[in-house]
């Protein structure tokens, strides 16, 4: 085998530059596509992540500047739930608000003729059931007025509905349906 003498300068500039570029690009390429290319993709994920983290915690540091007022309106319902819950007898308390109506009636200065309990009866909401009573009575117009100013001064809720007024002299046939309301127990667990 011969030897081959080359002599650099005589080299034109294009191979020259060839030889001392080659090397680099014989270096940098593969440890562009084993080191630097993966680490770049890598950093490029992560930085998604950091971003997807921060709007996260945005979005907590939202949520807990609004914590205060949401425990405000928190208590604000639990106060509004305890106090229609205070109208609605429970189960066991109906027959006295019952015998409450009838008393107020007696009170008014009415004559009670019939009372006739129509049993209970879910409410469309589902989450009340409702009792009512057919009651027949005789007194005068301010008698019924001071009955029914009467059952707005009771603590639970009674609406009275289908009011039939008949004159008979000095004194009204009143017939009406009275209906209250009470409470579905809770579920158990809760």
């Amino acid at each position: 085998m011969e030897k081959v003498n080359i002599d650099i300068n005589k080299l034109p500039q294009w191979q020259k530059i060839l030889i001392v570029v080659l090397p680099f690009i014989l270096i940098a390429v593969p440890f562009y596509l084993v080191v630097v290319g993966p680490k770049t993709t890598e950093i490029s994920k992560l930085q998604k992540d950091i971003k997807s983290v921060d709007e996260k915690i945005a979005k907590a540091q939202k949520q807990v500047a609004n914590l205060p007022k949401l425990k405000e309106q928190l208590a604000l319902a639990i106060k509004a739930y305890a106090e229609i819950k205070k109208r609605l007898p429970e189960e066991s308390e109906i027959s006295g608000l019952l015998k409450q109506i009838s008393d107020e009636c007696k009170l008014s200065g009415l004559a009670i003729g019939r009372w006739e309990p129509q049993g209970k009866s879910e409410h469309p909401s589902g989450i009340l059931f409702e009792t009512r009573v057919k009651i027949d009575m005789r007194g005068t117009y301010h008698q019924l007025g001071d009955f029914l100013s009467r059952l707005t001064s009771l603590e639970r809720i009674v609406n009275v509905s289908q009011i039939v007024l008949s004159p008979g002299g000095d004194v009204l046939s009143i017939n009406l349906n009275a209906s209250t309301f009470t409470s579905k127990p809770e579920p158990e667990g809760n």
